[in-house]
């Protein structure tokens, strides 16, 4: 039995459908679940479901601890498509005797599946859970991305306790730091105040407006493939599509859009854990909501069953490689092209005196407009903010 064991009670995935047994073919039968008859083996998995019932961070939206069965009542019906899962369900980490205990339950799951090479998807709960998730990694010895889809930044004030409102300055603010870059994806300018917005800009964050990434959803995907961990708020997404929470907007991405993102983000092959946050069935129409982080999951299955494994790198060629010098051979970029799937990579040059720990960062994903961008004598944003941090 493994270590974590302790920390999960167990679900049944009868509730979930009437008594009935599932199809040969359903999550439901396909997934090894942590049911009264044991905790399931760890040993052969590639991805585990983790509920995550605590709310206590919530603020108005106290209910959201009852999202992970709720969740699992369409996730269980869906069928396993073009893929064969390996999943192991473990069940759902109950509320501690404090927030503090619920916050080491999950950090431990992380560390230890992450150890594992196993990717935690993490129903919760609130969205303050995202930093016991960043916590997971802080004995892993690398410094780390995150990616947040987000309508707002959660930056909070860091003297205050932690809520769902103020766990990214607390993750920025920790010690020992081990963030390396921070991008939100789907902020509403109308929602997010301008001192914020500075800061963001004065730690060379990468931020998007809600409208510019709807504009062109395949921009997101270089975006989510530079993160090692992901946040997704459900009131990113709009009411319409995604009722379940007393904040949610009339504006935000629709289902389709978000189905998409949960599929790069499964493509990302540097992705290691994924949170859902903030869904609360006590606001949802129908099952609406649940239904639809059912369907993400399944996208983000899909994504993780058709990862490409195509870093540049010399373990893999299959690559192309294009030079650019720009600003009077002030600075130079090399732009790689996978031949295996048509995605993008510019390099950062590495100054010499450096941290060591900062080298997995130098080559980051982009995107062909990226590289129109330096043809035409434009530095790439993303690329200068990278070279402005290793610098």
């Amino acid at each position: 039995m493994s270590d974590i064991a302790h920390f999960f009670s167990p679900v049944y995935p009868d509730r979930f459908n009437n008594g009935q047994p599932y199809r040969q073919e359903q999550f439901g039968n396909l997934f090894s679940i942590h049911t009264g008859n044991g905790f399931p083996s760890i040993d052969d998995i590639d991805l585990a479901i983790v509920g995550v019932c605590e709310d206590r961070n919530a603020g108005n939206n106290q209910g959201c601890s009852d999202a992970p069965d709720s969740v699992r009542q369409y996730l269980y019906n869906l069928y396993g498509g073009s893929f064969t899962p390996r999943v192991a369900d473990l069940g759902n980490i109950t509320a501690g005797h404090s927030t503090d205990d619920t916050f080491f339950a999950l950090r431990s799951t992380v560390d230890v599946l992450v150890r594992k090479n196993i990717v935690p998807v993490i129903i919760g709960g609130s969205q303050d859970l995202t930093l016991a998730q960043f916590l997971g990694y802080k004995d892993l010895e690398q410094t780390i991305n995150i990616v947040a889809i987000d309508s707002v930044f959660d930056l909070g004030n860091p003297d205050e306790d932690i809520t769902n409102t103020s766990y990214l300055g607390k993750i920025i603010l920790h010690q020992p730091n081990y963030l390396f870059n921070y991008s939100n994806i789907g902020y509403q300018t109308y929602l997010v105040d301008q001192n914020s917005l500075a800061m963001m800009n004065k730690l060379y964050f990468d931020v998007y407006r809600l409208g510019n990434v709807r504009d062109k959803i395949e921009e997101a995907e270089p975006i989510i493939r530079q993160a090692d961990m992901m946040s997704f708020d459900i009131t990113a997404i709009k009411h319409s599509d995604a009722p379940a929470n007393p904040n949610a907007s009339p504006n935000g991405f629709y289902a389709e859009e978000a189905c998409q993102m949960m599929r790069y983000a499964g493509m990302n092959d540097k992705l290691s854990s994924l949170g859902i946050y903030e869904l609360n069935p006590a606001y949802d129409q129908s099952g609406k909501t649940a239904h639809l982080t059912a369907q993400m999951i399944w996208c983000f299955m899909d994504g993780y069953y058709n990862r490409k494994h195509d870093f540049p790198g010399r373990s893999n060629p299959d690559y192309l490689r294009f030079h650019v010098v720009l600003h009077e051979e002030k600075y130079e970029i090399n732009f790689y092209k996978s031949k295996k799937s048509d995605r993008w990579w510019m390099e950062i040059p590495y100054p010499p005196h450096a941290n060591a720990k900062f080298e997995r960062h130098t080559l980051i994903p982009c995107s062909y407009k990226d590289y129109q961008q330096a043809t035409n004598n434009e530095i790439p944003d993303r690329w200068w903010q990278t070279y402005q941090k290793l610098s």
